[in-house]
């Protein structure tokens, strides 16, 4: 399976400086443009193109791949506005490409909304006002809507546009005519964007480009690059990010005819277990209602009392329906029945959410009142067998069903089916059926463990699997799922591979269903009862929602016509024609060479890959060597890159990137993707690039996470690329001759990004910026060799806990610089650096604030490079996404005249405007600088510009907040401004 040597260049290939050219990704990126496009990829959550072949973590958008591969191959020319907009051309991000991509149509409020603005001889061509004086659209024609949709869609901002537009990978490209444009810069004669890639790969290289991803994880990088035309290879250590590659390669990309295959494939055996389910008759009850959730809640013995206590954090099942559950204690057998009750009022519906018996870790007991913490109560744990199924019957915790949730159809007068959901505490029937699933699975649990169709590993301890080792005792991957789940799971498997009678796509697309299913039906798939989440009806949560295996107290079981959705995937195909190679293995000893490698490496444990994908490998283990028997079935933890020991970590990462260096072509490229903005980490990443051979020539940083995904904690939302080259200069450097080659490296690498910027749509955002500075840094410092650092010696080298390496210093250096150079709007230079370092971190802040950016790791890297090292006493909010700073009123008095910041003069100038909006009177703020200021004079230019850098605020839209102390800025500098001698 490996794939043949690269073709030698051919004589007639690349010119001879095209190997030496820049190439576009080298030296400018439209990084905000791209963020946007990525922000839309991630919203469409499910309906990605990869994700829904399985589970993986931190794929990576489409759209950022194919924007990289493209920036790679493209030259520079010497004209650079024009190189940016031939790129945008290629990637349909151009005025022309999103119109072309326009498939919604904006609707007719904000057609009105964005009318307003225009001109009153454009609104009256299409809009009208009735007799109250409202606006409203006019009858237009056809050519009319179109010509007024094409008006405001000019108008809006980019990310607005793209509400309203596909995706790049859902069209072909650019549009005919705009290749002509495309190739006269080029000069190339493409028709095609894989056309295009084998003209340029054909002029660099000498044959069409193959790229290599040595991390491939859910296969983003090798599936986009293959679609775009290059010959791929892809390896990971992880045979799950193998085989979800390998999928996305040969089903999504195997075309709509492999496409169907595998869905005819999966109907197939869905409809067979359908009718086995149904014949068992184990999910159907006497009134024939069919069952669509099962839903169950652990029991633990209360140690002070001695009851049997239902565990949930709270009793609401369905939130639309005012459906609860209520305890009924009973006293003869020391326990609590569970009622259902549907359509219950809101005082019950409010004491139902009060009515948790597990709060804060604790258990609290409805019989005596006494809470006990949940680690006492699971002091006895049992760790289960392998043939444990279900709780024995002194296990400290049970296993009990509590409601279902029943489907009853039937057909009205006018012949339609119609539906209504019920639901029901399990009658004595139901816990009959519930004992024949048990049965059934008991019956065939060892044959279908021996031949894969049902899980039979050990769970191997780690730091995240030991959670459910710890908090249940279980020890056996199947023990994270239920009789119920087991069985149909099984049967689905059983089905499909008892007479082996599909071919390799299908069987993978079976396969990949079925841990599918098994991620969103376990015993770690929460219920949730909400309307935010799931409509009120309540729905069944997947069991990785985050990075962890998680054990719930009670959750959902989805029986098998739910479950269709996730055992019938509905896979898109596109046709890949180029070679592609997908194999596991280590990254250090691949041994295939790549004009090209873009890779995603674990980072400092910020993922538990290995561990992790357990939950899926044990389903697939036994199936893997039947379908690619030069596969193994194993994580491979032991191999795994790993953060928790710095020393290997940095070991096997020089391992690996000099193994791939030593396997790319002298012009051949590499893009790392990494996701950290702390400097002691950059520091390692520059060790470990450069003892791998590399040298870093750019870097930029693109938003690859939606809010929804960073709605808790202050997570990384970016991901930086770092574009790297062979490093060829050997000559060294002495340290300090390293301090103002950065320095300049800085200034000229944050200039020419402003130069390129473009103020109403700008490429470039304030962490683009932040982020500059560390790969000016890296660029320097990989460049050649530095006499006074031995990279081999850093990377052994084991550091206290407040200890930096010369690297780290030297790139918190060139964060420094570039916080000093970069002068926010309206502020004067000169006096600029001047101000105190805590007056310039707060001026900034606001600066990078009006800009609309709220995530807290960019204030916290602005706060690091002007050494505000108590930055957190001017935020007024540290929430994730939520991040800003104090307003004037929200200072107050807070601090004024203290050490550091109380005593400056901006302290002294938001004092001021807060005293004009407490007293409703400029002149409060006026009298106070002028009589407590003693050289009120010799600073009444400063105080101008800080108070008019305040007054600016007023007209940032965003900024409510300001615009009462903005106000009062204004009219104190106003008094200011007309004071005399």
């Amino acid at each position: 399976m490996t794939p043949e040597p690269l073709p030698t260049r051919t004589a007639a290939g690349p010119a001879p400086d095209w190997a030496q050219r820049p190439t576009f990704i080298e030296t400018q990126f439209p990084v905000a443009k791209l963020s946007a496009e990525a922000y839309k990829e991630r919203s469409a959550g499910a309906s990605q193109t990869l994700t829904g072949l399985g589970k993986w973590w931190g794929r990576k958008p489409l759209v950022l791949v194919r924007a990289v591969l493209l920036g790679l191959l493209l030259p520079t020319t010497d004209d650079p506005k024009k190189d940016m907009e031939i790129f945008l051309k290629l990637m349909t991000m151009d005025d022309a490409g999103l119109w072309r991509r326009k498939d919604k149509n904006i609707p007719g409020k904000a057609l009105l909304a964005e009318l307003s603005n225009m001109p009153p001889s454009v609104r009256r061509r299409f809009a009208e006002q009735d007799k109250a004086g409202n606006w409203t659209l006019k009858r237009l024609s056809r050519e009319e809507r179109e010509e007024l949709q094409r008006l405001v869609f000019a108008r809006l901002p980019y990310a607005e546009k793209l509400r309203y537009c596909r995706r790049p990978e859902q069209i072909e490209g650019p549009a005919p005519d705009a290749w002509n444009e495309i190739n006269a810069h080029l000069g190339t004669h493409a028709h095609s964007l894989p056309e295009l890639v084998q003209e340029l790969g054909a002029r660099r290289f000498g044959h069409r480009p193959r790229v290599g991803d040595a991390f491939c994880g859910g296969g983003s990088v090798p599936f986009e690059a293959a679609r775009l035309g290059c010959d791929v290879y892809a390896s990971d250590l992880n045979p799950v990010a193998a085989l979800l590659t390998w999928a996305a390669l040969h089903i999504v990309g195997g075309g709509e005819d492999v496409a169907e295959q595998v869905r005819r494939a999966q109907e197939e055996v869905f409809r067979a277990v359908d009718e086995q389910i149904t014949a068992w008759g184990i999910e159907h009850n006497e009134q024939g209602w069919r069952a669509d959730a099962y839903l169950y809640c652990t029991e633990a013995r209360c140690p002070e009392c001695g009851w049997l206590v239902p565990l949930a954090p709270n009793w609401v099942i369905a939130e639309k329906y005012h459906v609860v559950a209520e305890l009924v204690p009973d006293e003869a057998h020391r326990r609590f029945e569970i009622e259902i009750h549907e359509g219950v009022s809101e005082a019950r519906m409010k004491a139902a959410k009060a009515a948790g018996t597990v709060k804060n870790s604790r258990l609290h007991c409805p019989h005596c009142g006494v809470d006990t913490p949940m680690d006492v109560v699971r002091r006895n744990l049992r760790m289960w067998e392998n043939d444990d199924l279900v709780p024995r019957p002194d296990d400290v915790f049970q296993e009990r069903l509590y409601c279902i949730r029943w489907v009853e159809t039937w057909v009205d007068e006018q012949g339609r089916e119609q539906t209504r959901r019920h639901y029901r505490a399990p009658t004595p029937a139901d816990l009959a059926r519930e004992a024949k699933v048990l049965a059934l699975l008991r019956e065939r649990f060892h044959e279908w463990q021996a031949k894969g169709y049902i899980p039979s590993r050990p769970i191997a301890p780690g730091d995240k699997t030991d959670e459910p080792i710890r908090t249940r005792g279980w020890t056996y991957w199947h023990h994270l799922f239920t009789p119920r789940q087991l069985l149909v799971h099984g049967l689905f498997l059983a089905t499909a591979f008892r007479n082996h009678k599909f071919g390799p796509e299908a069987s993978v697309g079976i396969l990949l269903s079925v841990g599918y299913a098994a991620n969103w039906n376990s015993r770690l798939s929460q219920w949730i009862p909400n309307i935010a989440r799931s409509g009120g009806i309540g729905s069944i949560a997947q069991s990785f929602y985050n990075q962890a295996l998680n054990t719930f107290y009670n959750y959902g079981v989805r029986p098998t016509v739910p479950l269709g959705g996730s055992l019938c995937r509905n896979w898109s195909g596109y046709s890949i024609l180029t070679e592609k190679v997908v194999f596991p293995s280590d990254a250090s000893n691949q041994t295939v060479e790549c004009s090209f490698w873009i890779t995603d490496p674990p980072y400092a444990d910020a993922i538990n890959y290995h561990e992790l994908s357990e939950f899926f490998l044990a389903w697939y283990e036994k199936h893997l060597p039947r379908l690619f028997p030069d596969w193994y079935a194993d994580s491979k933890r032991a191999l795994a890159i790993r953060g928790d020991d710095p020393v290997a970590f940095r070991q096997s990462m020089v391992q690996a990137y000099r193994n791939l260096t030593e396997h790319m072509p002298d012009d051949g490229m590499q893009v790392v993707m990494f996701t950290h903005q702390d400097a002691a980490v950059w520091a390692d990443l520059s060790m470990i690039l450069w003892a791998a051979g590399l040298r870093v020539t750019a870097a930029w940083t693109i938003a690859t996470e939606t809010d929804t995904a960073m709605r808790e904690g202050n997570y990384v939302q970016g991901t930086v690329l770092l574009v790297c080259r062979k490093r060829t200069d050997q000559a060294p450097l002495f340290l300090y001759e390293v301090a103002p080659l950065m320095e300049q490296e800085v200034r000229r690498q944050l200039d020419t990004m402003a130069a390129l910027d473009n103020a109403s749509e700008p490429h470039f955002g304030d962490a683009d910026y932040q982020l500059a500075a560390y790969a000016a840094a890296l660029r320097v410092l990989t460049a050649q060799p530095i006499e006074d650092i031995d990279p081999a010696r850093e990377i052994r080298r084991v550091r206290g806990p407040d200890e930096e390496n010369p690297v780290e210093t030297l790139i918190r250096q060139a964060v420094k610089i570039a916080c000093d150079h970069l002068v926010p709007h309206g502020l004067d230079a000169t006096r600029w650096k001047r101000l105190d370092p805590m007056e310039r971190f707060y001026l900034k802040a606001l600066e990078v604030e009006s800009h609309g950016e709220y995530r807290n790791g960019v204030y916290q890297e602005l706060a690091r490079g002007f050494g505000a090292v108590d930055y957190t006493q001017f935020l007024a909010d540290s929430k994730a996404n939520q991040t800003r700073v104090k307003t004037a009123s929200e200072f107050g008095r807070q601090g004024l005249r203290s050490d550091g910041f109380g005593n400056t003069l901006l302290r002294q100038v938001l004092f001021a405007v807060y005293l004009a909006v407490k007293e409703d009177d400029p002149r409060a703020g006026f009298n106070y600088l002028k009589t407590e200021l003693s050289n009120y004079w010799e600073v009444r230019e400063r105080l101008l510009m800080l108070l008019d850098y305040l007054a600016g605020l007023r007209q940032v839209s965003h900024m409510t907040h300001w615009r009462k102390d903005a106000e009062a800025a204004h009219m104190v500098a106003t008094l200011v401004r007309n004071d005399h001698l």
